[in-house]
């Protein structure tokens, strides 16, 4: 809303600054100040008119923002207005993939009530959960993501179960730590040594970088970055721990040895707050840096430095990215890592400790956000990182059930962003299916629909958010109107549930109206008061809880070296309880010589701004990153089409000779929409849609490839 206008006004005078949040998938949920040119006018004498934004900057007032944000949402007006935006309900009438031209136009009432018919036939015919809401992260807003699942759950349709971007690191904290929360970011500043283990903040949480700046700065803290590839961060480090894939637990194991052997460790710590025992002093002193280095790629003599300093070092912050948990074994590897300041005791201290994320601290009553109170368990749930093996019709993920023959997608792209990607087009290819897209843009998903509805951004409407890189919630409203005939989540939630006939209360309040009674339930008070000043809420633990100085958040209060992979989920299987180097990746074979990463790209998100100009142009095309020694090796150079497959398929694409890995590790920046490779298939035909330990997880960077010249 505008900063100087009131919070029931939707109105804003033109070119003043209006306050928002920005919604996308990351966890510093900046807050934003907003240039609005014009506001718009839902009722101008025409018809609606839309409004019109400029400059987007980081809200200088914010504590944990402080006025940095991102380049891609600095240039968020590109995108905004963007001349490819969905503006009206469309119906195909032609072939599915082909584009725009496959559809024409119709009204929202046509548009909604073949939704409506074309739902409740499917489910006449093969039962409830042949239907199949598929959404996730597009909006991070609470109203607008998770509303649909209060339509799933009235009409038991099939469940899903999000797995595809935080559950194994999620597993992988809970069986140390026991809880979503860890050290304040802020604390960042008041470090002597931050380490930055399998993330990229440079590119994917640029807050994170002032707060190692400030310490750096006023401290003359070191920077630590453990990566398989040498990213942005990784070039602003004092060292960099260029490690292979999937091997992060093995260095951990290796650095708590280090510490052992060579009297680091706070044995006062490990005594009063930790299940240490003789067991464990056995396993990891088993667990030299000689029996690292070659399972790593790194020197003995790299190891033992990293770990000495981190052991000398009382106030050692850990931020644990997302990027080494994508790995079959990446649940074992965040617990693995999650260790370390157990071993030292700069959990204890201000300024040490680690942090993952904070979904834990902001205690939500969602009831009437996702309908709770009609929620049926035994309903299945269908794993959303296995999109393609469920669309085509895998009976280890149908079970009983019948096949999805309905599907209705919010937020989400997964004809793109899914593993396996031609089992993914193929089951959206099917005659038998289905579906309708709601949705900002026609992405490679949408052109697969047979009904598609233009969806409202985060300046068009209400929401609310959470953050797990901070701890403020945040409370906007639409700041500017929509162009066009576009509706929010929430609006077409609502609409269908009237048209399908069941009843929630949630479904008769608005979306302003679901944030108030969602945050008195939750003992938030008064989102409606909130927005008459700033618009947040500091939702922050104690610095003894979030040291974890009263105990580690499981019975008994103490972190756990020994994990109880059963307690957390039922593929445990093999799981190592304890740090250790668990071989359950893609290794590579002879047919396989290489290990792919496939990192997220600076300027785009998941597959959001690809359509950007100021994006693609930054970004040039999809790019292999590969050692100029296995270039010279495959008989090729800089700047050559190269192949890359494994027995789940191939991609062509550009080689960039690259000296920021090992030999035999590439990357590939991404996500790339599909239609951006030459032939048509993008970075996830090589991933793999088998689910992570112990309880599923998509394994992006955990991938064996084979490469040669493809021109």
């Amino acid at each position: 809303m505008p900063l100087d206008a009131s919070p029931a006004s939707p109105s804003a005078r033109p070119n003043i600054w209006a306050r928002s949040t920005c919604p996308h998938d990351c966890p510093s949920t900046c807050a934003l100040q907003v240039e609005v040119l014009e506001p718009g006018d839902a009722h101008a004498p025409g018809g609606p008119a839309p409004g019109r934004i400029g400059k987007v900057r980081g809200h200088p007032e914010h504590p944990y923002t402080a006025g940095v944000i991102c380049a891609k949402v600095a240039r968020y007006a590109e995108r905004i207005h963007h001349p490819d935006r969905l503006l009206n309900p469309l119906k195909r009438v032609g072939a599915k993939g082909v584009g725009r031209e496959a559809f024409r136009e119709i009204s929202w009432d046509e548009a909604l009530d073949e939704v409506a018919h074309r739902l409740a036939e499917a489910e006449a015919r093969y039962g409830s959960e042949t239907v199949w809401p598929y959404f996730y992260a597009g909006t991070m807003g609470h109203v607008q993501r998770d509303g649909i699942e209060r339509l799933r759950h009235a009409k038991r349709w099939s469940r899903q179960w999000s797995t595809i971007c935080t559950t194994l690191a999620e597993s992988g904290w809970l069986a140390g730590v026991g809880a979503k929360s860890g050290v304040d970011a802020r604390e960042i500043e008041k470090s002597d040594l931050v380490v930055v283990w399998g993330g990229n903040p440079v590119s994917t949480q640029v807050n994170v970088m002032t707060w190692i700046a400030k310490a750096r700065k006023a401290r003359g803290a070191k920077l630590v970055v453990v990566d398989p590839y040498r990213t942005g961060t990784a070039e602003q480090a004092d060292i960099h721990l260029c490690l292979k894939p999937g091997t992060d637990a093995a260095l951990a194991a290796a650095v708590i040895h280090v510490l052992l052997r060579e009297g680091l460790a706070d044995r006062d710590y490990l005594a009063r707050m930790t299940d240490w025992d003789a067991g464990a002093e056995a396993h990891f002193l088993a667990r030299p840096p000689e029996w690292a280095a070659p399972i790593t790629g790194l020197t003995v003599e790299a190891i033992e430095g990293f770990a000495r300093l981190y052991g000398s070092t009382k106030k050692s912050f850990i931020r644990v990215g997302y990027g080494f948990s994508r790995s079959r074994n990446g649940a074992a590897s965040v617990h693995a890592v999650s260790g370390l300041p157990a071993v030292t005791g700069a959990w204890a201290v201000e300024g040490g400790g680690a942090l993952w994320g904070n979904g834990a601290i902001y205690h939500l009553d969602k009831t009437l956000i996702e309908g709770l109170d009609l929620l049926d368990r035994s309903v299945r749930k269908l794993d959303q990182s296995r999109f393609g093996p469920v669309m085509t019709g895998d009976p280890g993920d149908l079970g009983d059930g019948p096949p999805v023959t309905a599907l209705f997608v919010q937020n989400t792209n997964p004809a793109n962003v899914c593993p396996e990607t031609k089992k993914c087009l193929a089951g959206l290819a099917r005659d038998d299916l289905f579906t309708c897209v709601h949705e900002q843009f026609l992405t490679e998903t949408a052109a697969m629909a047979d009904i598609v509805l233009p969806a409202t951004m985060f300046l068009e409407h209400d929401d609310f958010y959470t953050a797990s890189g901070h701890t403020w919630l945040q409370v906007t409203q639409k700041v500017v109107e929509a162009p066009g005939e576009c509706r929010s989540n929430h609006e077409v939630i609502c609409a269908l549930a009237k048209r399908l006939g069941v009843a929630h209360p949630g479904f008769e309040m608005t979306a302003l109206e679901l944030i108030e009674a969602t945050w008195q339930a939750s003992g938030h008070g008064s989102a409606l008061d909130l927005l008459e000043g700033d618009g947040w809420l500091d939702c922050s633990d104690s610095p003894d809880r979030q040291h974890f100085r009263e105990g580690f958040a499981h019975p008994g209060g103490r972190y756990r070296f020994t994990a109880d992979w059963a307690a957390i989920g039922q593929a445990h299987a093999g799981m190592p309880p304890r740090a250790d180097y668990w071989t359950a990746i893609d290794l590579q074979d002879e047919k396989h010589p290489f290990r792919l990463v496939a990192a997220p790209a600076r300027s785009y998100l998941n597959s959001t701004f690809t359509e950007t100009p100021g994006s693609r142009k930054r970004e040039q095309r999809p790019t292999l990153l590969i050692h100029p020694g296995a270039l010279d090796d495959l008989g090729a150079a800089d700047g050559d089409l190269m192949r890359v497959g494994n027995a789940r398929g191939s991609i062509r694409l550009h080689a960039r000779a690259f000296d920021g890995v090992q030999p035999d590790v590439v990357v590939i920046e991404s996500i790339w929409p599909n239609k951006a490779f030459p032939d048509g298939l993008g970075v996830n035909t090589l991933t793999s849609a088998d689910a992570g330990a112990p309880r599923g997880g998509a394994v992006f960077h955990d991938t064996a490839v084979w490469i040669e010249r493809g021109a």
